[in-house]
């Protein structure tokens, strides 16, 4: 199957620029780079695709099995560099993705040239001294609701994942994003996204690494964010002047200066 056709590649920005590829988290797709792109594409040619079972890819692509834990969607990501014979990638991972990023990069590091960690969390339960921000049945429950309603679901979880409540409109859209999405895929990759743990992979990266977090995010509290930059060797730590899951829509300017800094010093 043609990678370009399963994943919806588009490109936009500066032709000649270094590659910048765009990956969004659970529930979305592409269009929600769309207040970053302009920034963005300034000085990087910017590579946006969607996650098979989002957005417009090709969802006769999806396969359970592939799809059951996220070394699927991170050998998605190294076929799309393979196939467009990429090297020097700069990765921007937003949520679920920026893990998929950290498989990616660990896997063929000569790829890529930099890592950014958007509002990343390798493990969303607590653990022992680890703080993911959930108990187990936080997210049994959680998955539990998502099983019997994905709709309701979708409605009463999209607006707390990205905060701003004075911003309805910022709820609304990510409402209406989960809504858009497949149900029995959104199910299967929420259970992979809530129930992963890559903390082990985190030491594997040996390429640049930029860890953005949200000063408020109920998500990916700032102690995962400290989590994920210290076991990377090497990484540094921003907190976005941001509040929610999602500051490339929330706080796009802060979000899009972070990265275009970062994609300077990597060139």
């Amino acid at each position: 199957m043609d990678v370009r056709v399963r994943s919806n590649i588009t490109f936009t920005g500066r032709d000649h620029g270094p590659v910048v590829m765009l990956s969004h988290g659970f529930g979305c797709d592409q269009n929600m780079w769309r207040q970053v792109t302009a920034k963005l594409g300034e000085q990087s040619r910017l590579l946006l695709f969607d996650h098979v079972g989002a957005g417009r890819s090709d969802l006769t692509a999806w396969d359970p099995a592939r799809y059951a834990s996220l070394d699927g969607y991170a050998r998605d990501v190294l076929e799309i560099c393979r196939d467009l014979d990429l090297r020097d990638v700069i990765f921007v991972g937003h949520s679920v993705s920026a893990m998929i990023g950290v498989l990616a990069v660990a896997e063929e590091p000569d790829r890529f040239a930099g890592l950014v960690l958007l509002t990343p969390s390798p493990c969303y339960i607590d653990e022992g001294d680890y703080r993911g921000g959930f108990t187990h049945d936080d997210i049994d429950e959680l998955l539990e609701s998502l099983d019997s309603n994905y709709l309701g679901w979708s409605a009463a979880m999209a607006p707390v994942i990205m905060g701003n409540p004075d911003r309805p409109e910022l709820g609304q859209e990510l409402t209406d994003s989960f809504c858009r999405t497949d149900p029995t895929i959104a199910k299967a990759f929420a259970r992979v996204t809530f129930l992963s743990d890559q903390r082990a992979d985190l030491p594997r990266v040996r390429v640049p690494t930029l860890v953005l977090q949200s000063a408020v995010d109920a998500i990916a509290p700032p102690e995962v964010g400290a989590y994920v930059s210290a076991h990377i060797p090497g990484s540094r730590l921003v907190t976005l002047d941001a509040i929610g899951h999602c500051p490339q829509l929330s706080a796009p300017q802060a979000t899009a200066q972070a990265i275009t800094s970062f994609v300077a010093e990597c060139r």
